[in-house]
């Protein structure tokens, strides 16, 4: 149990809209809303996707942070202002009804005057002790996670000696680059910084479910989308890109009863991983020259962060692929484009402005520009 706070005069009042699924909900937030969420250790990104929505209230149908790891989901709410409140005793979708008018008083939900819930308020200081605590007790977390690793190398020794059956693809993955974009981590920035990298080399676009919605809001056109299909947007699906669902092990695709839905064509990959994981190999088995990552996940925290235990195959994966994999930070900074048409037209054209600026303020220059200019007529027979 987190500690936090069970009093306060802290007030706020607003539209409650429920979620299962932060990743979701926060699409259809609005300034003012009272976010009621069911997520278990909030991890960075649902806690950006919070702040960014411009909700005031979160109301968390579990814990928060439950001591598992140094988890800052939290802690970025509270740094932004936003009122996070524990309600693991109370059962919110029962309770509360989509867009009714609640009062928070404190940590207690009142509706007409009448408390509905009491909660548990994570405040700022309480948070900033939890993590510090959480950093020194980490190896806890290593040795599960580790523990895990080894289960999974057990039970799936194919992913690491590469005996995947994966399908025929309309893209065509050899000798070229790919850019792998997962809704993580600074995933936005970071497309924003591969922008002349994307430009100048071309690489395949695969996007992890909603990466693939990142993809086209950054100008850009998805060549694949990847996953099992319950955050990426119908638009993006219907616009065009090769569609590859990823499906449970046993061959069962929940993603595929939509694409039929919908009209699209697609694959299913049966994999026990994670679809970034069906991603990066699918792109190495197939003789992609490097691969490149935007907001997946790169260090043991945010591994830690997602919370399942799948996220063991992610890291055999890297283990497999090897030095053909690179996150994209690492490509912006050691990406240096050549001098493109645009910038030297510019530096071209400065040029000329200045030789005309010096000559038409130098008599003797431009008596000499004008002798010049007479050879070249008669030259021209002009």
């Amino acid at each position: 149990m987190p500690e936090g706070h069970s009093g306060g005069a802290a007030t706020s009042e607003g539209r409650v809209r429920l979620g299962t699924k932060t990743k979701d909900l926060v699409k259809s937030l609005r300034p003012g809303d009272i976010a009621v969420i069911g997520h278990r250790n909030i991890d960075r990104i649902a806690a950006e996707d919070l702040v960014a929505s411009g909700v005031g209230v979160v109301l968390n149908d579990h814990t928060s942070s439950d001591d598992r790891y140094p988890n800052r989901g939290p802690l970025i709410l509270a740094e932004a202002g936003v009122r996070l409140i524990d309600f693991p005793d109370a059962d919110l979708f029962e309770l509360l009804v989509e867009n009714e008018h609640v009062v928070l008083e404190g940590p207690e939900i009142k509706r007409d005057g009448v408390t509905v819930a009491t909660g548990v308020e994570q405040l700022k200081p309480d948070l900033e002790r939890q993590i510090e605590r959480q950093q020194s007790e980490i190896h806890h977390a290593l040795a599960d996670f580790a523990e895990n690793t080894v289960t999974h190398i057990q039970e799936e020794s194919e992913l690491l000696s590469g005996a995947i059956d994966l399908p025929e693809t309309r893209t065509d993955f050899r000798d070229r680059h790919v850019l792998i974009v997962v809704r993580g981590p600074n995933y936005k920035s970071d497309l924003r910084a591969l922008r002349a990298y994307i430009r100048d080399v071309r690489p395949i676009l695969i996007g992890v479910d909603g990466g693939a919605d990142a993809i086209r809001e950054a100008g850009l056109k998805p060549d694949m989308v990847l996953g099992d299909m319950d955050s990426v947007t119908d638009d993006t699906l219907k616009s065009g890109p090769e569609v590859v669902v990823h499906a449970y092990a046993d061959g069962r695709a929940p993603g595929a009863e939509r694409m039929v839905a919908l009209g699209v064509d697609h694959i299913a990959v049966p994999f026990v991983g994670t679809s970034q994981d069906v991603a990066m190999l699918m792109a190495f088995e197939k003789g992609a020259s490097l691969i490149v990552t935007v907001g997946a996940h790169f260090n043991l925290i945010e591994f830690l962060d997602k919370d399942r235990a799948g996220m063991s195959s992610t890291f055999l994966t890297r283990l497999r692929i090897g030095e053909v994999l690179v996150d994209a930070k690492g490509v912006s900074r050691l990406y240096n484009p050549g001098l493109t048409v645009g910038p030297l037209m510019l530096f071209l054209g400065a040029f000329l402005v200045l030789v005309a600026i010096v000559v038409l303020s130098s008599p003797a220059l431009a008596d000499l520009f004008d002798l010049i200019w007479l050879k070249f007529k008669i030259w021209l027979g002009i």
